[in-house]
């Protein structure tokens, strides 16, 4: 199974809001399976399909290795229908390699999607499962981290993360 390229920042594709899925079919099927195994390699807790440069509203979450009661999540077209309990925390992400940024979310939310056979599905999260869901939405609809604080926050990371970044190279 091929891993696939994780875009980071400032690639275009992260900024873009990604599409409703239509079609339930194999390459969306291949897709998943290759996103899935992406995540576990990267290793990550969540991956969004604009992540690896498709524009499709589809994500994967697996955070079993941080709480073991939770299993692998695939969501399509997922939409959040409650959200209570907003809460600050440092969160990472895999297309902003070594870079943490503190994020208020709601704490406890219910979301809506289809699973990978297009069944419909509501799943009421809370704590890391609720924090990785609304990251992983954020992605589908263009948001990084860097625009979920301040302006003036995020010219001050953005420009760290970058320099940063320059300095691998």
């Amino acid at each position: 199974m091929p891993l696939l390229k994780i875009y980071t920042y400032p690639e275009k594709v992260l900024s873009q809001k990604a599409e409703k899925i239509q079609n339930i079919d194999g390459a969306l099927q291949s897709l998943i399976d290759n996103m899935i195994h992406t995540m576990y390699e990267a290793p990550g807790i969540g991956l969004a399909a604009n992540q690896v440069g498709v524009l499709k509203r589809i994500f994967v979450v697996d955070i079993s290795s941080k709480e073991q009661s939770y299993p692998l999540l695939v969501l399509l077209n997922p939409e959040i229908v409650f959200c209570d309990n907003p809460e600050d925390s440092e969160e990472g992400c895999l297309s902003l390699p070594g870079c943490t940024v503190k994020v208020k979310r709601p704490m406890d939310i219910v979301v809506r999607g289809v699973d990978r056979e297009g069944k419909p599905t509501e799943i009421t999260a809370s704590g890391l499962l609720s924090r990785a869901i609304q990251h992983e939405m954020d992605h589908l609809d263009g948001i990084v981290l860097f625009d979920r604080v301040s302006s003036i926050k995020r010219e001050f990371l953005r420009k760290r993360y970058l320099k940063k970044m320059n300095q691998k190279d």
